[in-house]
């Protein structure tokens, strides 16, 4: 199965705006375009796959123009066709409303190419049988959904997620909507080290914990920092602390105007962050992956204020509160408590390049100090 997450869109229920649904497909990077008409793929740019879904019984005139042709499962004349269209890869569509097309969908996705599959049901647990019988095979699931909020579901099923969803578009903004949710499953965030220049008791203040409601493993935390273009990793406290229990799931992150990242290219304050936002967890590799957040506690605190600088001279700052079980990583893994930190130490960091307007990116002149 894929590790990449695709996108198609099913344009035949877009009527006269077919044109300006494609064209914002494209600008969206939609991976596929979906239809049953051969006309409706012919001039789309090479960056989309062009999907043919056959409803009947024979392939319609100008079937050659597509790259994927999904079939009827129990399509007759397969053999024949794939022969006669050798430049296209073929799939089979099952919808799932029983056992024994469950049983087909499992046989589909161990043996074509591509399975587009339409789950008939609200339940996930078949999808979850699908996923789990076509473990190791080489072709793609793709999963009909209704909307964006279920594409994010079905991309999570089972950790692994269906390879790909497919999502009709009736008006301009569905692949909008249909991209964002796939960004749910977040790329890797490059980390540099960063040295310790100094570090400052500055007194009382609030910080936030931030309380996922997932298990963060030991070389996991999300990166904060009091500027937009500089953050240090700061760990869960999945490490043993020698008065409390471990709390894997949490970060006490630091002082409540810091950012931290939330996917998508965005920002967020701690203080901004509530039940049911996302947040980025990332690992000492950079492998990274949203969570959603159960619970913000803010609370006054003493404060310490970390300086820190990288190799280019970007300096970097982060207020954290002021206890020793309040921990950084470092390379390696390495577990850092922030009040032990002095010059020449070395942190895990990230450095955004653009500057910031309401947490999204910007080219504009930003001066943080």
């Amino acid at each position: 199965m894929n590790s990449n997450k695709l996108c198609w869109l099913d344009i035949r229920a877009a009527g006269d705006q077919k044109p300006a649904v494609t064209t914002e497909a494209i600008h969206h990077r939609i991976d596929g375009i979906v239809t049953d008409q051969p006309a409706d793929l012919a001039g789309l740019p090479p960056t989309v796959r062009k999907v043919l879904r056959v409803l009947g019984t024979q392939l319609p005139d100008g079937a050659e123009v597509a790259d994927v042709v999904i079939l009827p499962h129990d399509f007759a004349d397969r053999a024949a066709v794939e022969a006669q269209y050798p430049h296209a890869e073929f799939g089979s569509y099952v919808e799932i409303v029983d056992a024994d097309s469950l049983e087909l969908a499992c046989e589909a996705a161990r043996s074509q190419l591509w399975s587009l599959l339409d789950f008939r049901d609200p339940t996930k647990i078949p999808l979850e049988i699908v996923i789990a019988a076509a473990a190791g095979a080489k072709g793609a699931i793709i999963v009909t959904v209704a909307d964006p909020e279920e594409a994010e579901i079905v991309f999570g099923v089972l950790e692994l997620g269906s390879d790909g969803v497919l999502m009709a578009a009736e008006a301009v903004g569905a692949a909008a909507g249909l991209a964002q949710a796939a960004l749910g499953s977040a790329e890797d965030t490059s980390l540099v080290e960063l040295q310790i220049v100094s570090t400052a008791h500055i007194g009382m203040g609030e910080r936030a914990c931030v309380d996922t409601c997932s298990y963060l493993r030991p070389d996991e935390g999300i990166l904060v920092g009091s500027h937009s273009k500089g953050m240090i990793l700061c760990v869960s406290e999945t490490h043993p602390l020698p008065y409390m229990q471990t709390r894997p799931f949490r970060v006490n992150a630091g002082a409540i105007h810091s950012y931290t990242l939330a996917g998508s290219g965005r920002t967020r304050y701690l203080s901004e962050l509530h039940a049911g936002s996302k947040v980025m967890v990332v690992d000492v590799a950079g492998r990274s992956r949203l969570v959603s957040v159960g619970r913000v506690k803010i609370e006054s605190r003493p404060l310490i204020s970390i300086d820190a600088v990288h190799a280019s001279g970007q300096r970097v700052n982060l207020i954290l509160q002021d206890d020793w079980h309040v921990r950084v990583l470092g390379p390696g893994g390495a577990v850092l408590n922030s009040t032990e930190l002095k010059p020449g130490d070395v942190v895990l960091g990230h450095l955004p390049t653009a500057d910031r307007h309401v947490g999204y990116p910007i080219d504009e002149f930003c001066l943080e100090q």
